[in-house]
């Protein structure tokens, strides 16, 4: 097996262990006496980290879960960033890295293959992997966040509208869509709970 052989299968262990360690959980232990997964929503990620510390007025509740936010989208874009660029590995090998990041992200071995929705680590590898549509996703979000105020909605539209982007303008040159509609898939799939309170008008606005 070659060096860079070596070096693929090094960064794709990398990419599901380290995304799949929850920061939210971490953080939440660390500074305060939360546990996150039994409040809220028991997602990991910024939302409800945000929202849970929130309802208890706790001090440090926008910096948690920026932190938690920052943490989740940073620890698969530093990965990508030294397989492209110092180790010159191709789109294949950093697509199938991503798909371990986000499944690593929402299936995690130290939550016993529970995790969070992955749309932080989502945005992470899109900024990496298609910089331009990731632009046109983060309006997306920004509107919806700020008008209907509803995190579910806002992260999958934003999410569909990087794809939809790409499909029509691909202005990263990306090679092919399926990486990411599967991705796609198992976030969709990870908000099933919040499409049902969608559904039934029970999903909760951020704080």
């Amino acid at each position: 097996m070659s060096i860079l052989e070596n070096s693929n299968i090094i960064f794709y262990l990398l990419s599901y262990f380290i995304s799949s360690i929850p920061f939210g959980i971490l953080y939440t232990k660390l500074w305060t006496d939360v546990k996150l997964t039994d409040e809220g929503s028991g997602s990991i990620g910024a939302t409800n980290v945000l929202r849970v510390l929130q309802q208890q007025n706790h001090p440090l509740a926008k910096r948690l879960a920026v932190l938690t936010l920052l943490s989740d989208l940073l620890k698969i874009v530093v990965l990508l960033l030294i397989a492209k660029y110092v180790y010159g590995l191709n789109e294949g090998v950093l697509w199938l890295m991503s798909f371990l990041a986000i499944m690593g992200h929402c299936y995690s071995i130290f939550l016993f293959f529970e995790g969070g929705k992955g749309v932080a680590t989502f945005f992470g590898i899109s900024l990496v992997m298609m910089p331009f549509e990731t632009i046109i996703g983060g309006v997306i979000w920004g509107v919806l966040a700020k008008t209907i105020k509803i995190s579910s909605i806002s992260s999958l539209a934003s999410i569909a509208g990087i794809i939809l982007s790409l499909y029509f303008f691909n202005f990263s040159n990306v090679v092919s869509l399926v990486p990411v509609m599967i991705i796609y898939f198992i976030i969709f799939s990870k908000h099933s709970s919040n499409i049902a309170r969608l559904i039934n008008n029970e999903e909760q606005t951020v704080i």
